[in-house]
């Protein structure tokens, strides 16, 4: 049985980067008032739930007007995320947040990540036997605003775009493919 942290109350939900643009560590927060959890993920993986959960607020309740980013707690990350799940509880107006550890491949032993494992034909089926440590909240509009103010601000904190390829610009340099 892998371990599964559940806020069922979540007052946190947020993201943010340690380090330099360009080297930068993302992180996600969730707790309620009695714990928090740190995870690590991808940056990419910040910006695809922030996208997506723009999507959903958009047929949930309006969300309070001005909500600031909110800054990460200082904490080392229990484990990195590997899947990510989201749900919509319209009686509650809630969405459901599920983030699943990312695990080493057991059946080859050599480290690799198997991110495909369990999808197959029934989407629940891997969710229900999950080999690494979950974490599911239940977050409310605002928190989901707030996540998505505060990965706005994050990504805009990064790396400017090349105007031609839209690739990261890097201080040392950059190898425009368009140039090319």
């Amino acid at each position: 049985m892998s371990d599964l942290h559940d806020f069922r109350n979540t007052t946190r939900f947020t993201t943010g980067a340690v380090g330099e643009p360009g080297a930068r560590v993302f992180y996600v927060q969730v707790g309620d008032e009695d714990s928090v959890i740190t995870l690590k993920l991808e940056k990419q993986q910040v910006k695809a739930l922030a996208q997506f959960l723009r999507t959903v607020l958009d047929d949930l309740p309006s969300p309070q007007e001005g909500l600031a980013p909110v800054p990460l707690l200082e904490a080392e990350p229990a484990w990195v995320v590997g899947q990510i799940a989201v749900g919509v509880d319209e009686a509650d107006a809630e969405v459901v947040i599920v983030l699943e550890e990312l695990v080493p491949n057991s059946e080859t032993g050599d480290g690799e990540f198997d991110l495909g494992s369990q999808i197959d034909d029934d989407p629940t089926s891997g969710w229900d036997e999950p080999s690494g440590a979950r974490v599911r909240a239940h977050i409310t509009v605002d928190l989901a605003a707030a996540f998505v103010e505060t990965s706005d601000s994050l990504m805009a904190s990064g790396r400017p775009p090349c105007p031609l390829c839209g690739q990261p610009l890097d201080p040392a340099g950059h190898a425009c493919p368009r140039l090319n």
